[in-house]
């Protein structure tokens, strides 16, 4: 049977990002879609208001009675469920059709032209402006995505108009996830170290991302950030795919000549070898990492049908993705920015970013670490990247799928740091020391549940 023959489809981590996208992409079907879920979350919430059922504990008397029937019920499941797990044991055990999500997507990718994005880091907004330019063009097109756009408050985009649309997905590393998918074409925002708990070595993630880019049928294109032309040109060429490096200032597309304009970011655009010229793109979007993604999404999209103009209004209206430099709060004393930024890379380039708008302003950073082998193979990049600020606040490590390490916590990325100010602290604590310091920059940051602290945080800052 195919995936779309069945009448329900039961998921195991339905509040996952790219797990609710798959939910919602079958709702959009007229399948019947229930889950389940370690913790409830905005956005479960969100799954349930729109028809789907969902519950918070592994208990197989919970799942609903028109989904335990293995004839007309798809079952699709995250990795981050445990092996042995109550409901999905049920379904091993029950002759279900079962799938990994990786597994899913591969089969929507399989028979569509697919758009895919991939990088360690870059990958989600750049798939969310692809998709945008894409949706706002009114294209033919879907788009299964890694983050909610703001734009649409949604990670899944629907412009279908036939049964031949465009899909975008978002290409994630994680568990070689990305090796399922069936691309047409895609983009390589970088191949940084990250995921060394499932790879071992760098060298292993960069095989990866190699094996991806050997998915990609001969004589499509393949754009990839021009700092990885050492590492691809060679198998670009060798599997006989048309590679096109982009930029800042260099590049078969590159943005040039770079201001800042009533807090958007203004830029030019050269894509050289279609001899093509935009003069003055608009992003709102700030940072230089977004213009960089901004011409990778606007350089595949242009090669697969969007129109000049669509580019300049698609780019002008994009609002970003909900945890991505995004705005919290404006008060006459503070300035709120959260972000996701789980690597020393991406904090980075956040704090160079917002130095960039307001340069004069004193920063003060709230970093939760994510995963205590992240932290630990990274605690020097993270201490070297959090030095940039100028106040930093700590927050014990959020754990996901791990057990702790000895020896890994906080701490370690405190004391390899050479700024002074900065201080470890329980969540609990958290307002108390905010309220005392009186940030006049504020920056949340991290892949944890520190989002769960903007709403008190945002409360506090406007009260104050």
């Amino acid at each position: 049977m195919k995936i779309t023959d069945y009448d329900n489809v039961y998921f195991l981590g339905i509040g996952g990002i790219g797990m609710s996208a798959l939910a919602r992409w079958f709702v959009d079907r007229d399948k019947a879609v229930a889950g389940y879920d370690r913790t409830s979350s905005n956005l479960t919430d969100k799954l349930s208001a729109e028809g789907m059922e969902i519950h918070f504990e592994d208990n197989p008397n919970y799942i609903p009675a028109k989904f335990r029937d293995p004839e007309a019920t798809l079952v699709i499941y995250t990795p981050a469920i445990p092996e042995h797990h109550d409901e999905f044991d049920f379904f091993k055990t029950s002759g279900f059709t079962i799938y990994k999500r990786s597994e899913v997507l591969g089969m929507i990718t399989k028979d569509h032209k697919t758009l895919a994005v991939a990088g360690t880091h870059g990958k989600t907004t750049t798939s969310i402006m692809l998709a945008h330019l894409l949706y706002q063009a009114d294209m033919n097109m879907e788009g299964l995505l890694g983050g909610i756009a703001t734009n649409y408050n949604s990670n899944l985009l629907l412009n279908r108009k036939d049964e031949e649309p465009i899909i975008v997905v978002e290409a994630d590393e994680f568990d070689r996830t990305f090796l399922r998918l069936n691309p047409t074409s895609a983009i390589i925002t970088n191949m940084d170290a990250d995921h060394l708990d499932i790879y071992g070595e760098h060298e292993e993630l960069v095989k990866s991302f190699k094996e991806f880019i050997e998915l990609i049928p001969k004589g499509q294109k393949i754009y990839y950030h021009n700092s990885l032309s050492d590492q691809l040109s060679g198998l670009i060429e060798e599997r006989g795919l048309k590679g096109i490096s982009y930029g800042i200032d260099e590049g078969d597309v590159k943005a040039s000549n770079i201001r800042v304009e009533e807090n958007a970011f203004v830029f030019d655009m050269s894509y050289e070898t279609e001899n093509l010229f935009f003069g003055g793109l608009v992003l709102h979007q700030p940072g230089f990492h977004n213009v960089l993604n901004a011409i990778a999404a606007s350089a595949i999209a242009l090669d697969n049908g969007l129109e000049r103009e669509d580019l300049f209004s698609g780019l002008e209206s994009y609002k970003g993705v909900k945890r991505r430099f995004e705005y919290i709060c404006i008060t006459d004393q503070t300035i709120y920015i959260d972000d996701y930024a789980h690597h020393p890379t991406e904090i980075t380039s956040l704090i160079d970013s917002v130095r960039k708008l307001y340069p004069e302003k004193k920063m003060t950073v709230i970093f939760q670490p994510h995963l205590y082998s992240r932290t630990r193979d990274f605690a020097d990049g993270f201490a070297e990247s959090l030095d940039k600020a100028d106040d930093v606040i700590l927050m014990p490590i959020y754990p996901a799928r791990e057990e702790p390490i000895e020896g890994v916590d906080s701490d370690l990325i405190l004391n390899k740091m050479k700024n002074i100010n900065k201080v470890v602290i329980d969540r609990e604590d958290l307002i108390a020391l905010l309220k005392a310091r009186e940030p006049e920059l504020l920056l949340t940051v991290g892949a944890g549940d520190i989002d769960r602290e903007v709403v008190r945080i945002k409360n506090m800052l406007e009260a104050s």
